[in-house]
């Protein structure tokens, strides 16, 4: 009998995974649609957690579960338990460092400032700021985190990194420290790629603000659980922070009046640095990957650990 694939994410992630494994039988899950009562699947290519087929998935026979972005954060954990859950894990790795490239580039270029409008008052005199010999503290090495690294390293930036354990990056020229008040104490940009978890909520506290280079600019891809938003404010208020450039933030969207809209050392997007031409096909590769790697029986990429929530 031929591998039951069921398919929430549309004919384009079908078509990519008979690319890899024609042989597989694809079943479209779509909402609105009444599940068939003898509906059986051994695999879920997954899109939102809302879906009826979640109340049935030990009776359909759901062994593994694909997840089309990277964090589990906003996945109840009984939905995860008991089955193999993999994700995207890396797939928007260059649209997100080349976002934070940006934002650090827009930082010490006083983007969009020192563009003109008007003749300005003097010509050829301004003291704008570089990225070279400026310290990178990265919140988290991960596959995003080693793709802001590549990039900040070849603008002659120092790069530190923080995560669990001492081992060391791929690349020697990253510093892979352990104590997050030694990674703040050093950092001139500080970026958090570190997943949501509960271990890392509010990892920046007040304690850690106080900790900080002043006059750093943070920025975060992450997740907005990671920062305590009353005491980036008391941060940004005192000078301690010179800019938060914030894709993430919590909750998501924001309230209409959320002080983050207008206060002037906030640089606020909508969760956008992921978005690329190429985003929705790299995640339907990783699929496609991982459905070749289960079929051959070989270790699947992105699995998640549901405890430690990454």
């Amino acid at each position: 009998m031929a591998l039951r694939v069921l398919n929430m994410m549309g004919d384009p992630a079908a078509d990519a995974a008979r690319a890899v494994v024609p042989e597989c039988e694809i079943i479209p899950i779509t909402w609105g649609d009444e599940l068939p009562a003898d509906l059986s699947g051994e695999v879920l290519f997954a899109a939102w957690h809302g879906h009826p087929i979640f109340e049935r998935l030990d009776e359909i026979g759901v062994q593994w579960m694909h997840l089309p972005g990277t964090g589990i954060d906003s996945w109840p954990r009984e939905l995860l338990v008991g089955r193999t859950v993999t994700c995207s894990r890396g797939v928007s790795a260059i649209p997100i460092a080349e976002f934070v490239l940006g934002e650090m580039l827009a930082f010490e270029k006083e983007f969009p400032a020192t563009w003109l409008s008007e003749p300005p008052q003097h010509w050829n005199l301004s003291q704008l700021g570089e990225l070279s010999g400026k310290t990178l503290g990265l919140v988290g090495l991960g596959g995003i985190g080693m793709a802001v690294a590549t990039r900040a390293l070849a603008f002659d930036m120092r790069v530190r990194a923080l995560r669990r354990t001492p081992k060391p990056a791929d690349d020697p020229r990253i510093e892979v420290v352990t104590d997050l008040a030694d990674l703040l104490s050093t950092a001139d940009h500080l970026v958090l790629a570190a997943p949501g978890t509960a271990a890392t909520r509010h990892l920046l506290d007040a304690t850690a603000f106080a900790q900080m280079k002043p006059g750093v600019h943070i920025v975060n891809i992450a997740r907005g659980s990671l920062v305590d938003q009353d005491a980036l404010l008391v941060a940004l208020d005192n000078g301690h922070v010179a800019l938060a450039s914030l894709d993430t933030v919590d909750p998501e969207p924001l309230p209409a009046d959320h002080w983050m809209y207008s206060h002037p050392k906030v640089r606020l997007s909508a969760h956008v640095s992921w978005a690329s031409p190429n985003a929705t096909q790299r995640m339907f590769e990783s699929f496609a990957s991982n459905l070749r790697r289960y079929v051959d029986g070989v270790p699947l990429e992105g699995v998640i650990d549901v405890d430690e929530g990454y």
